[in-house]
């Protein structure tokens, strides 16, 4: 298939496009556009194409979409873009969930896009891969004769995890203002921690403006701040836990999402390893596994080069399923 190859990461605030000049390449020309000053999918493509990349007409193309895909077809989440791929001009096109994507990227991140957040190295094997921002995303990653398989799921709605009294307290506090049904969406993201914050201060029975996540992380100074991120850190743990234990990931639990970059050293103080350990009878089993954060800059532009290259190099059916 002719390069260049056009990759894309379409969230609902940001779409964010490059390149792919020659098979098993990284992007190159990066770009990140603002989803609302574009009606559409193809209208952000092909500001893209025109504004930083020469104009050229890619041969293929892998898109990474926030939110659910049928096929050809697609539907932001938290955006009122939707449609088809095949709306795009484009000969063909691969169409992935953001977090498909993101564990697609997972073989090929370097050491240094990766902190450790506690147990051994990542080996080879099932990963998984978990993020707070906007919404809890949840995908897994197996080795097969081809290279890798992205496993999409939708972990981040199962019910909260909740471990010790003071998790049970903020769930009680949440139910009783109508929230019948917590989920782990509800208190790990970034809208999640600002309920999480909320959430305390009903329990301490003390008065709290609500706070964007990003002014919470940034006021550890303050109390219910700070205890709002420990505890957001606890059931992070218990909720990586239970997804390395339904995904058998044994090569490695990886942390990505907007939030937890900036506290990386405060999860590394925090619960996050414990309660990720514990569990009544695997313990052993968990410790073994590997937790990690991504820090690269665009890692879901590298797995849907990764996922393009793969399919173009292993298959000669490139008609939509």
């Amino acid at each position: 298939m002719t390069t260049p190859w056009l990759v894309a990461d379409i969230g609902g605030t940001n779409a964010r496009f490059g390149l792919v000049t020659e098979a098993g390449g990284q992007p190159e020309a990066i770009a990140v556009l603002a989803g609302k000053e574009h009606a559409g999918l193809p209208e952000a493509v092909a500001a893209y194409l025109a504004d930083h990349a020469g104009g050229v007409r890619p041969g293929a193309a892998c898109i990474a979409i926030a939110g659910p895909i049928d096929g050809d077809r697609y539907r932001l989440t938290n955006a009122g873009w939707s449609g088809s791929v095949r709306d795009l001009g484009i000969a063909h096109v691969e169409l992935l969930n953001d977090f498909e994507a993101l564990a697609a990227s997972l073989p090929h991140l370097a050491a240094g896009d990766l902190v450790s957040l506690g147990g051994p190295e990542p080996a080879h094997g099932v990963k998984a891969v978990l993020g707070p921002g906007t919404g809890l995303g949840v995908a897994g990653l197996v080795p097969v004769a081809e290279g890798w398989m992205p496993v999409p799921c939708e972990g981040g709605h199962v019910t909260v995890p909740v471990l010790d009294e003071r998790d049970h307290e903020v769930v009680r506090a949440l139910r009783a203002e109508g929230m019948d049904h917590v989920v782990a969406e509800h208190l790990l993201s970034g809208p999640g921690l600002t309920r999480l914050h909320h959430a305390l201060a009903l329990v301490h029975g003390v008065s709290a403006p609500d706070l964007p996540a990003a002014e919470i992380v940034a006021r550890l100074d303050d109390s219910l701040c700070a205890e709002a991120v420990d505890v957001f850190c606890g059931l992070l743990g218990t909720f990586a836990g239970n997804v390395a234990l339904t995904m058998g990931a044994r090569g490695g639990v990886y942390l990505g999402g907007g939030v937890l970059p900036r506290i990386v050293e405060r999860v590394r103080a925090s619960d996050f390893r414990r309660r990720f350990e514990a569990t009544p009878t695997l313990g052993d089993y968990l410790s073994a596994i590997a937790t990690v954060l991504i820090v690269a800059p665009q890692p879901a532009l590298t797995g849907a080069a990764a996922w393009l290259n793969q399919r173009l190099t292993t298959t000669s059916n490139l008609e939509y399923a």
